[in-house]
């Protein structure tokens, strides 16, 4: 991918290259693995886990769908911000699964109550500080509004990790078929500005236009998680939350749903 804003990066050999056709290939394997309300409900998982987070109206279930080829994988609430859980999916082969994605709930719509938005943000911010299998996190960002006060709130969460290269960090600039080229030069450029600023010698920072309805940018896309998941890496030491829910917290989450 050409559009990215990174320092230069000497760290751990890439997973050998690989087609199109067979990244695609990979990502059209995702399928449902479950569902949590809580962090503590999450299963352990000792495989590369790639995050999607983003405002809601950002088109995240349209980009998921989009990359594993499937029309309704991810679900996109009727009420944007009300869907309340994170859902894992998995893929590789069945028997031999090799990385996790995660898909996270939107965020930022006006119409969730503050309460609601305020438990959310501490779910979030959670999961990209601690969770260990954490590898990657891709942010979907309207190509339209660029980064919002809500998005680089949520850059702040993973910020740290990404600066030690521990979690990759990739931008969607989404529904790139919106704009003119002019308009979109305009939004790798700012994009690229305030990302160079988390950048360091050991991070994994990237950016690219996004677009489901024309496929620009799918394939690098698929390109980059496939690299991201297949990539040596350590050992992982899984650790429980050290807080258990409160009860009754799981099953108000999920009347909110």
């Amino acid at each position: 991918m050409t559009n990215t804003a990174s320092a230069p990066q000497e760290t751990d050999p890439v997973a050998e290259p690989v087609s199109d056709k067979q990244a695609l290939g990979w990502t059209h394997t995702a399928r449902f693995l479950t569902t949590a309300s809580q962090l503590v409900h999450l299963p352990p998982n000792e495989m590369p886990e790639i995050a999607f987070v983003g405002r809601s109206n950002a088109g995240k279930s349209t980009a998921i769908n989009t990359l594993a080829q499937q029309k309704r994988l991810a679900f996109a609430s009727k009420t944007p911000g009300r869907t309340q859980h994170i859902n894992l999916f998995e893929l590789g082969p069945k028997d031999a699964p090799n990385a996790w994605f995660a898909d996270l709930p939107g965020y930022g719509y006006a119409a969730v109550n503050k309460a609601a938005k305020q438990r959310w943000q501490k779910v979030m911010a959670d999961y990209l500080e601690t969770r260990r299998s954490l590898s990657g996190v891709v942010l979907m960002v309207d190509s339209r509004l660029g980064l919002t006060d809500l998005d680089k709130q949520l850059l702040e969460f993973v910020a740290a990790r990404v600066g030690t290269g521990e979690v990759k960090l990739l931008v969607l600039l989404t529904k790139a078929d919106k704009l003119n080229r002019k308009e979109a030069t305009a939004a790798l450029q700012a994009c690229q500005a305030y990302l160079g600023e988390l950048a360091t010698e050991d991070s994994d920072v990237a950016v690219t236009l996004f677009s489901a309805l024309k496929k620009q940018g799918v394939a690098d896309v698929a390109q980059i998680l496939h690299e991201w998941a297949h990539a040596p890496r350590g050992d992982i030491a899984w650790t429980a939350p050290a807080e258990e829910p409160e009860a009754g917290e799981a099953a108000e989450a999920d009347k909110a749903e």
